[in-house]
């Protein structure tokens, strides 16, 4: 059989449709190509560089870059410090009489000599204070305190004091405490005793002993406390 070739008239809508360039679905067809290589390209240029395909690497580089800066800030801080600093000019914090130069090298034998001595406490918090860490000694002293109180609502008061001055994650002198302490203090608060922070103490106390008591000995306001003691029993 011959197939017959129809010449008649073209429908209205299918005239449209070669009109617009040979039908729906070709149209359709190369709308979605171009619409893949735009969404490729779209995805290309919002993938993340090489460095951030390992969220580890990335941690780690951060912090890196936050610890370089925390140790600029705080060579600048150190060399800010006075050089002439003597004993008259450390605000006396705690009662304590003036420290013999003996009394002062003392301090560099042992972090323990020097907690125990209250004017190397007043010297050492006020070291503390020009790292912005002050609190540590604070916080300290605090739970010092709170150890010697006896009245069950006076050791409540204080400890409340304390967790919301130290320890909340809202006060602007919250010390550095991991995860665990943290979990212990928050059980013990329910009852708290004079020894509701005893954890925590020793860990700001190791923190102060291994990262802040070096660096004091390293300091003018130490080495010119010594000079000047020195200087002052040669004279007389």
């Amino acid at each position: 059989m011959t197939d017959v070739l129809y010449t008649g008239p073209i429908p209205a809508e299918r005239g449209g449709e070669l009109a617009m360039g040979g039908g729906r679905s070709e149209t359709s067809a190369l709308s979605g190509t171009g619409g893949e290589r735009d969404m490729t390209t779209a995805q290309n240029s919002q993938r993340p560089n090489a460095c951030c395909f390992c969220w580890c690497c990335c941690c780690s580089c951060s912090c890196l870059t936050i610890r370089n800066e925390e140790e600029r800030c705080r060579r600048q801080k150190r060399k800010g410090l006075s050089q002439g600093t003597k004993m008259e000019t450390i605000p006396n914090c705690e009662p304590c009489t003036k420290p013999s130069v003996e009394e002062i090298r003392l301090w560099s034998q042992s972090f323990d000599k020097l907690m125990r001595n209250p004017a190397g406490r007043n010297v050492f918090r006020e070291f503390l204070r020009t790292e912005y860490s002050e609190e540590n000694m604070l916080f300290w002293l605090a739970c010092e305190d709170l150890k010697q109180e006896m009245n069950k609502s006076a050791v409540e008061e204080k400890a409340r004091s304390i967790y919301e001055d130290y320890i909340s994650i809202l006060s602007p002198k919250e010390v550095s405490l991991d995860a665990r302490v943290r979990e212990v203090i928050n059980r013990k608060m329910q009852d708290p005793t004079p020894h509701t922070f005893e954890d925590a103490q020793l860990q700001i106390y190791t923190l102060m002993h291994r990262d802040s008591y070096p660096r004091f000995l390293s300091s003018n306001s130490y080495k010119s406390l010594i000079h000047g003691g020195s200087r002052t029993s040669s004279e007389s």
